[in-house]
Parts: structure tokens; sequence; C-alpha cells
């Protein structure tokens, strides 16, 4: 009936003896089928996508966007949602929009811009914008990747995985979740407060989400949507405003990723902070930046920061924590690497003194204007040590000439030493050895203090 009367109004009307012909109006559409969908504008679809329950959903369209008319049932809110009532642009599940040039590889898209208008109401949810990316230009099925932005959550629900941090993302500061639901993985930026319109660049999601390793430049953009996930209630949620434009015009010449940075190499380490090095990647156009990332334990590696070159240090660390390092490497067309090889670093006690615990003997000798040392390292603490720096000062007039067993460096009297792949880790109790030969002028004398990682140790 609706829709009758809609189409009635199209109607041919005489003013003053002038014929005029009434533009068409849009039909408002009501669709309660579970999967039903239908076009808006002539480019974007509008989906019902009642996938979690039995019960009904009706969703009112119109030209703009949708609105809930009808939802009954509820869910658990440690579960999934009812369902995702959305708008989008793209391919979902073989329903494509009319005239759409997604899916497209990210290296080929000069820009992706999006508008989103959201009207609010009572109940459990959440107003989700999602953004799904594969390694492969599908239509149809599970995508790998999932971007959802929160604009806006009711009640006390969460979304997939556990928080990583927080991030700046089109100059707006977002809670970062990352986790996966069994069928993908999901990336989901949560606003700290409810955000009821925006115009933003669908790019520069993509791009945070490139830089945390999850995705590249190879990859291709399926869809884009926008909508509500109920968990209970939610008649009255609407989107009134959507619209999604996404250009082409990059190269897409350069999808290769960089070679596999070496693994970290941790340098001075105190209470709060750990200094790292690695061997340089390689790629085919060229290396442009590397990302430093921190795990604690099984958790999720989080990104902690960048860097052009092949050091960084990592601040803002407990005292006394097993912290896990790993790097990878990007190039100036987005494309990231594998992740190195991560190096566990345990930071030194708040108290500045034997937090890790260790103990050192330094044994030389001496002759004429030359001198060997063998130096023993020993973890005295309570818990292993993955990875060793051992930091202390040459007395004046002494240099070392050559070393092994360990990568020794000096800057004048200062001395790093640090472990080889082979005798990195100790475990509580356990000692190693390395050793160097140099010159002195006469009248030699032995280092006095040492510290491991940062904590000084006992000589004996």
């Amino acid at each position: 009936m609706r829709r009758l009367a809609r189409a009635v109004a199209t109607a041919v009307l005489v003013v003053s003896g002038t014929l005029v012909v009434a533009s068409p109006a849009h039909a408002d559409t009501l669709i309660c089928e579970p999967f039903g969908s239908t076009t808006i504008q002539g480019r974007y679809v509008v989906q019902n996508n009642r996938w979690g329950s039995s019960a009904q959903q009706c969703i009112n369209v119109t030209d703009a966007g949708f609105s809930i008319t009808t939802q009954q049932g509820s869910a658990a809110t440690n579960g999934a949602p009812l369902s995702y009532p959305s708008v989008f642009l793209g391919c979902h599940y073989t329903n494509c929009s009319p005239g759409t040039n997604l899916p497209i590889q990210v290296s080929r898209i000069s820009s992706a811009t999006s508008s989103i208008s959201y009207t609010y109401t009572g109940g459990t949810y959440d107003a989700a914008y999602d953004i799904w990316l594969d390694p492969t230009p599908r239509t149809d099925g599970v995508n790998q990747m999932e971007i959802m932005i929160w604009f806006n959550r009711q009640g006390s629900i969460q979304p997939i995985g556990g928080v990583v941090g927080t991030t700046t993302v089109g100059g707006r500061t977002w809670q970062v979740w990352q986790g996966s639901n069994g069928s993908n993985n999901v990336i989901s930026y949560v606003a700290p407060s409810a955000i009821s319109s925006w115009n933003f660049s669908v790019l520069d999601f993509i791009a945070d989400v490139r830089t945390r390793g999850a995705i590249t430049n190879s990859w291709y953009l399926t869809s884009i949507q926008a909508g509500f996930e109920p968990w209970s209630g939610g008649v009255g949620l609407g989107v009134t405003a959507f619209s999604a434009a996404v250009n082409s015009g990059g190269t897409g010449s350069d999808t290769q990723a960089p070679s596999v940075p070496g693994q970290p190499t941790a340098g001075a380490v105190t209470a709060s902070s750990v200094a790292l090095s690695w061997a340089a990647s390689t790629d085919n156009v060229g290396v442009s930046g590397y990302d430093v990332y921190r795990q604690q334990g099984s958790g999720t590696a989080t990104l902690v920061g960048n860097t052009a070159g092949t050091s960084f240090t990592a601040t803002g660390l407990s005292a006394s924590t097993a912290y896990t390092f790993s790097v990878r490497a990007r190039d100036a067309a987005g494309n990231v690497s594998a992740a190195s090889q991560g190096r566990t670093v345990t930071t030194a006690g708040s108290g500045g003194g034997g937090g890790a615990g260790c103990q050192v003997r330094y044994v030389s000798n001496a002759w004429n204007n030359g001198f060997t040392a063998d130096v023993t390292v020993t973890n005295t603490g309570t818990s292993g040590i993955n990875g060793w720096t051992l930091t202390y000062n040459l007395p004046g007039g002494q240099a070392i000439t050559n070393s092994w067993n360990a990568t020794v460096t000096t800057a004048g009297t200062a001395v790093t030493a640090r472990n080889l792949a082979w005798n990195g880790t100790l475990a509580a109790g356990a000692s190693t050895s390395f050793g160097y030969q140099g010159t002195h002028g006469g009248g030699y004398t032995s280092p006095s203090a040492f510290a491991l990682n940062g904590s000084t140790c006992t000589v004996g």
C-alpha cells in the first residue's frame, strides 16, 4: 500500500493551463525478509541482513538510507548480535551494488571518501561502519580482514578481541581492538563518544591497518558498509545519509613487500626503556621505514612506534617485566614485510640496582702494552634472561682490538658487549663468557663497574 500511494503521487498536474509533470518520487520500501535487499540512488545496496536470529526485523528504506521499524528478539551481550542491517558500496556475498568498481586492489586506489549520518535511539547496539578487504578480488563469502569503526555503542557490548592501544585516524582519537571471530580477522576503532555524522577518508583506516601488518597494498577492497548491530531493541535506529566513492589512479606497479628485518638486539636497558637495533631489510624499490611491535606473554603484538633507521628505543615500560620486540619493514607503496624473529628482553628493577640480578667476573692478563680479558657474566636473578647487553667503561689509555663470543663495540672508553645468537639466553643461575684482546698505555688496571641490561652487577 505504501508503494502504491507513492506511485500515485507521480501524477500529471495542470496548473493555469500549463502541463506540469512531477518528477518521480522514490517509493519507500519495507523489507522484512531476513536477507532481503534493494538499491538506492542507483549505486548503493540496502540490506536487512538478519543473520543472527529467526525473530522478525523490518527496515524502511528511503532514497537516503534506512531505519529499523520492527525489531524482535534479543541476544546475549557476550555473543554475536542479532543482525547487521546496512547500506553498502561494493560486493557482499555476490550481491554487488550497481556499477561498482569494487573489488579494487589497494595499490590502485587514489582516493576513497565517505560520509555518514546516523540517528540513535534506545537499545543495546553498536553503530558500525565496516571496511572489508581480502587478498583476492572475491565477491562472495567471508573476507579475511574486517575493519570496524564503532561510531557509537550502547549497553555492555565490546568489539572482538582485546584492546591493543589508542591511535589517531582522521583527526580523531580511537581505542583500537584486535582479534578474530574464527572466520576472519577484525580490527576495530571505537570512538570515545557518539559520532552522529562525519566525512572522512576510508584510506586513512586502511593505511593504519596496513601499518599494523594486517594487510598489504596487494590486497583488495571489496566493500564499504554502514549500519547497526543490535543485540536488543533498536527500533528507530537509522542511517539518514550515506555516500562512498572509491577512485582509481594508483600505479599498482609495486606490490612486493620488503624482506624480513633482522632479529632485534637489545642495547641499553633500564626499568622503563629498551634500546633496540636490527639488520636492515631490502626491497625492490626501497625501504621507507620500520614499525616496531611489543608483546607481553601470549598477548597481541602492539605497534609502539616507527623509525626510518634500524634502531629504536621503546619507552613507557614497566620495571622487571619481560617484553618481546619484533620489527616489520615497509616501503613507499605501503607494502609491509612479515615480522622479524622476536627478541625477549626483561627490563631492570625499579630500584635501579640488580633488578635482573647479575655478577661479573673479569680476569685479565697484561704485558708491556697489551692485555687479554676473560669476562664471565652470571644471571643471579630468579628468572631467565633472553638477550643480554653488558655495559662498562675501560680505564683511560685502553683499546680493544678483537673479541670473541660476543659483539663488542666501543665509543671512547664506553664498552657495549652484546650476546651472539647462540648465547643470548641465560637461565637463572646460568653463566656465559666472552673475551677480547687489547692495548694499554702502561700501568694496566681492570674495569670495576658493570651493568647487565641496565641493572648494576656485583663484581667477584
